[in-house]
């Protein structure tokens, strides 16, 4: 038997536990991303500031969407964060590929006419006007409606979705494409009737 007295077992910090277990709480990283998300939302749209309109543009740009990836990325479609998350999936993908992106607008506008003038491409629908008319919706998050900017992004992938059955595409590339307009526009609805959150 040893000779050393009893003594209570050391209890270690919150911090070695939260360590331990894999880090942060995942539900207060969500709700931190939630409200960085509505921040950035509300306080642009407040402000007015056109440079902060830029700055919201090319957060992608800045930040990397990897890295807004693992901020808004598993975030419900109705919310701002789930909002946020598919409008710049959306500017993404079109910087990134915008001959393509234009041969699917061009194949889905005479089929989608209303969706068509929603999103508000000019006409013809060549790569530079794509990128130049998701940039404008974007920039609608701070100086504009965001339930438009809505609207306008979900008509745009509506258009997009309808340009890829139209060329013959099937399956899971339409149906993506699909649900995001979907999303976009029942979260636009959402944000009209103010409960985006």
């Amino acid at each position: 038997m040893s000779s050393r007295p009893h003594h209570r077992p050391m209890l270690p910090g919150d911090d070695v536990i939260a360590e331990a277990i894999g880090g942060a709480d995942p539900a207060v990283v969500r709700e931190a991303a939630d409200q960085a998300a509505r921040l950035l939302v509300r306080g642009a749209r407040e402000s007015g500031d056109a440079e902060i309109a830029e700055r919201l543009l090319h957060l992608a740009d800045t930040e990397g969407i990897e890295t807004i990836a693992e901020v808004w990325a598993g975030s419900a479609a109705d919310t701002v964060a789930g909002c946020l998350w598919r409008l710049y999936l959306l500017r993404s993908w079109v910087h990134a590929e915008p001959v393509a992106v234009a041969t699917e607008f061009e194949a889905g506008r005479a089929d989608a006419q209303v969706a068509r003038v929603v999103a508000g491409v000019a006409d013809p629908p060549g790569p530079e006007q794509l990128k130049a008319m998701i940039d404008a919706v974007l920039r609608g998050i701070a100086t504009g409606d965001f339930a438009d900017v809505l609207f306008r992004a979900a008509a745009f992938a509506h258009v997009i979705a309808t340009g890829r059955a139209a060329r013959g595409v099937t399956g899971e590339p339409v149906q993506r494409m699909r649900a995001l307009a979907e999303q976009l526009e029942a979260a636009g609805h959402v944000e009209l009737a103010h409960r985006l959150s």
